[in-house]
Order: structure tokens, then C-alpha cells, then sequence
């Protein structure tokens, strides 16, 4: 499945309600650390079927940033349920975040 791109709006649906684990991405187009792990976001995304990854640009969706205390970008979370298990700043690589996702 693709990443989906996060607002205030599908917020609720996409990753609060979620029945499936969510990976979020805090970024922005002009981080590079965040370009760098964009498309390795995306090979998970299309890899692993039983999780969520959502894409949040904290430029554009401050109050969703705001929410999360994003202070540094690329910041990576995962939430089940709704909750916080764990996250992550800076870039990683593609075996820390399958880690992250417990694969």
C-alpha cells in the first residue's frame, strides 16, 4: 500500500483509528535528511502489508506537529492503537524501522 498523506482531516480515521500499526513521518520538502528517507519509507510501504505509513508535512499541518512536540525532522513514530510505542529522529535505516515496526 502507498503512503498516505496526513492532515487534520483524516488524521482520526487514518491513524487513530487504525487497526493496524501506523508508522508516521514527520517532514518537510526542504529537510534533506527527509528526502533521503522518503523512498525508504515508500519500499516499506509497499512491502510490508500489515502496517500503516502516513506522511505528515509539519509545514503544512503545524497543529498535528504541534501535537506530537516535533522539534527535529525526519521524526518517525509508531502508534498502535491510537498510542505512542515508539519513535525516532533523524534518519535511519531501512532495518532500524523494520525494527521500530517489529519485523
Amino acid at each position: 500500500m502507498a503512503a498516505i498523506n496526513i492532515s487534520k482531516d483524516n488524521f482520526q480515521k487514518e491513524v487513530i483509528e487504525s487497526k493496524v500499526p501506523v508508522l508516521l513521518d514527520f517532514w518537510a520538502p526542504w529537510c534533506g535528511p527527509c528526502r533521503m528517507v522518503s523512498p525508504v519509507l515508500d519500499d516499506i510501504a509497499n512491502e510490508v502489508q500489515d502496517i500503516k505509513v502516513c506522511k505528515i508535512n509539519s509545514d503544512e499541518q503545524p497543529a498535528l506537529a504541534a501535537k506530537f512536540g516535533i522539534s527535529s525532522i525526519p521524526t518517525l513514530i509508531v502508534m498502535k492503537s491510537g498510542e505512542i510505542v515508539t519513535s525516532s529522529i533523524g534518519v535511519q535505516p531501512k532495518n532500524s524501522i523494520l525494527k521500530m515496526l517489529g519485523k
